[in-house]
């Protein structure tokens, strides 16, 4: 077997998965082959044994499970994230039983998976060498130099070797989940999985089956037994992003699991140990949401035993030029062709600029310009930019000729004018809205009983 730098192989039937994965992971800057069927890839395994594995479940002939064996039974020792496209859970318990370093469902998340791959490879031998000519930050993903960031990081390095929650605090788009998986990369359970919870994208009911499981026949259209996020992480850390979101009676089942390390599934009685560390994150004010009884004080005291707040882009203009540089670098991976870089003038914009979407949109600004970089005359501009009304031109359009202002309605024209914006972009869902306006589900729904029919959602 090759002394090579590690690689990851991909092993699925489906061709457009295998390319679109492939994609993924060459933009990535590691090596990857793909391959259709088990045997192809028994074949390959003789010759050189790969950093990391990502393996279909549903084969044919050979089923991923199937292969994960035979592996173990000629003692290749390489960590497996297993896909599939019907997220069956006694075959994922199955999988992360018998040693899976990830499980994980189609369609398929792509930092997910990164993350998952550049976990496999930090365990992996073959991955060594690699390591040692890589250079090293927080994480792949995570950069900057600024000392706002550094002492981010500095609080990272000092939890991540302990089981503490942790809450993550910060603006939309600033990189909290990138934190979250470089806590558990750095921690004794990183050879488990991290499984990560959106708590504004899950119905308010169905939420409680998510975390915790279901029994069968615990409600309507419960025909089987399912295990829940939490059984899934198992040994592990599950990673809850806007927690500001959870309904308040799943609020009192978690506090449970924090307070007692351990749960019920839904309908049934048998308690349930939780060996999970647990972070969670938020861009909502969660005193405030406490203050309007949105939140629960007691479930926030026990979240919060080591904040980590993320600082906007805009308090840390210098980490600018690394950022830019680090997504250009990802860009001429990810396009297979040089990227011109920018100019000194387009730099000096950039780090004036207040950046509301913080760092995912500063990358997605530099995707655009890596795809039009091509034409010569093509520029940066304002127009590329979200655009910023002044709050002194707002004013001016609120004031009568005499120069009076009535202060409540200008306030309330703006406060309205915001959540309809909010409403529409979120196609009315009120929990992406609030997600998006930095509010508690609960003041949302307050302001829109005040002020309907006058929003337009």
């Amino acid at each position: 077997m090759s002394d090579a730098s590690a690689a990851v192989y991909v092993v699925d039937d489906d061709v457009s998965v295998r390319e679109s994965v492939q994609g993924l992971i060459h933009s990535a800057n590691f090596r990857v082959e793909t391959f259709a069927s088990a045997r192809e890839l028994l074949d390959r395994c003789r010759d050189e044994v790969p950093g990391c594995l990502v393996l279909d479940v549903n084969l044919p002939g050979l089923s991923g499970l199937d292969v994960q064996q035979e592996l173990a039974s000629a003692e290749v020792h390489v960590p497996v994230i297993f896909i599939t496209g019907h997220g069956d859970i006694p075959t994922s318990v199955r999988a992360m039983k018998s040693g899976a370093l990830e499980f994980l469902t189609k369609p398929l998340d792509g930092d997910a998976l990164l993350a998952a791959i550049r976990q496999g490879i930090a365990r992996s031998p073959k991955g060594a060498s690699a390591r040692s000519r890589a250079p090293r930050r927080l994480s792949e993903q995570v950069v900057g130099d600024s000392p706002a960031f550094k002492a981010v990081i500095d609080r990272v390095a000092m939890v991540a070797p302990t089981d503490s929650t942790v809450l993550i605090l910060g603006e939309t788009g600033t990189g909290k989940e990138r934190i979250a998986h470089a806590i558990h990369a750095r921690s004794h359970r990183s050879a488990r999985p991290i499984v990560s919870v959106n708590c504004a994208a899950i119905q308010p009911s169905l939420i409680a089956s998510e975390l915790f499981g279901h029994e069968r026949g615990a409600f309507t259209g419960a025909l089987h037994q399912r295990l829940g996020r939490f059984e899934l992480a198992e040994g592990g850390t599950i990673f809850l992003d806007e927690i500001g979101d959870l309904p308040a009676e799943t609020q009192i089942a978690l506090l449970r699991v924090l307070q007692e390390r351990e749960f019920e599934r839904v309908g049934g009685n048998k308690p349930i140990r939780a060996d999970v560390r647990v972070v969670a994150a938020t861009h909502c004010d969660l005193r405030a949401a406490i203050a309007e009884g949105s939140f629960r004080s007691d479930l926030f005291y026990r979240l919060n035993v080591f904040p980590i707040h993320v600082p906007p882009l805009r308090e840390r203009p210098s980490d600018i030029p690394v950022l830019i540089e680090h997504f250009l670098r990802t860009q001429k991976s990810k396009l297979g062709r040089e990227v011109r870089g920018l100019d000194d003038k387009t730099l000096q914009m950039m780090r004036t600029y207040s950046w509301p979407g913080n760092v995912r949109e500063l990358q997605n600004v530099i995707e655009r310009w890596a795809i039009a970089a091509g034409s010569s005359d093509v520029l940066i501009n304002e127009s590329w930019f979200a655009r910023e009304v002044t709050q002194a031109a707002a004013v001016d359009r609120e004031q009568a000729p005499d120069g009076t202002i009535n202060f409540r309605e200008y306030l309330e024209t703006v406060e309205r004018t915001l959540i309809g914006r909010a409403m529409t972009a979120a196609g009315g869902n009120q929990a992406e809205a609030a997600r998006r306006l930095g509010l508690s589900r609960g003041a949302l729904l307050d302001r829109l009983r005040k002020y309907r029919p006058k929003i337009a959602c």
